[in-house]
């Protein structure tokens, strides 16, 4: 049986499991993280979802491999479409954009039923899957941000049965920032907002210098706020 070795983004959500649970990935990518999941006995069984044909044969060379077929299998379909209601009780997305994972979860919201966690892992955006959750009574347990090859990922875990809300009256802000990652502001956290800051800067720069439209006066207006926001997590 060959070990799978994961890299140091899907390792963090991986820690984020929790143990003898059903996982569905979506968009597994070689289908590294269900397999090293199962390898490592904290997931019983899983199911990885493809939408096209070369990452599903990914999946399928890597589960055969590691002598996991009959207890990790890959599927070909899109987004959620390749589970049934209350098949798994723990849903991973990882590597994506936040609008695509909160659509695929929003398109397949009859699917999960009985998904107790989401482990979500947005490569950016990750507030429109705070709102997403927000929307739908999925309530955000905790978050994670960690550096890569020179890129930043932040990880998102949420529950169904747990409704601590984790805002407080400054939930516009938390929403956008993240309420867990706020208080723990390691060094990826300062240095992806001292980046987004720049490019804040940058837009408000182009705004201002264009022709002023109803609409651009109230998208400098959400930037300003944003470039506040970020001004009082850096200082």
């Amino acid at each position: 049986m060959n070990e799978v070795n994961l890299s140091r983004r899907l390792k963090r959500v991986f820690d984020y499991i929790p143990e003898g649970t059903k996982l569905a990935d979506i968009g597994s990518d070689h289908a590294y993280l269900p397999c090293y999941a199962v390898l490592n006995k904290r997931c019983t069984s899983a199911i990885v979802g493809e939408i096209t044909e070369g990452p599903f044969n990914s999946a399928r060379s890597t589960i055969r491999q590691s002598g996991l077929e009959g207890i990790v299998e890959a599927r070909m379909g899109d987004g959620l479409e390749v589970l049934v209601p209350n098949e798994v009780d723990v849903i991973t997305i990882a590597g994506m954009g936040g609008s695509l994972i909160s659509s695929i979860l929003e398109n397949g919201k009859e699917k999960l039923e009985g998904v107790e966690t989401l482990v979500l892992q947005p490569n950016i955006g990750a507030h429109q899957i705070r709102y997403w959750l927000e929307k739908e009574g999925y309530s955000l347990i905790e978050e994670d941000i960690v550096e890569e090859d020179g890129k930043i990922y932040e990880i998102l875990v949420a529950s169904k049965s747990n409704q601590t809300s984790p805002y407080s009256e400054q939930k516009e802000k938390e929403l956008f920032i993240g309420p867990f990652l706020l208080k723990k502001q390691n060094d990826a956290f300062k240095k992806k907002w001292a980046h987004e800051m720049k490019n804040f800067e940058r837009i408000l720069t182009q705004l201002e210098s264009a022709k002023q439209t109803e609409e651009s006066i109230q998208k400098m207006k959400e930037i300003q706020q944003k470039i506040e926001w970020i001004k009082e997590v850096l200082s």
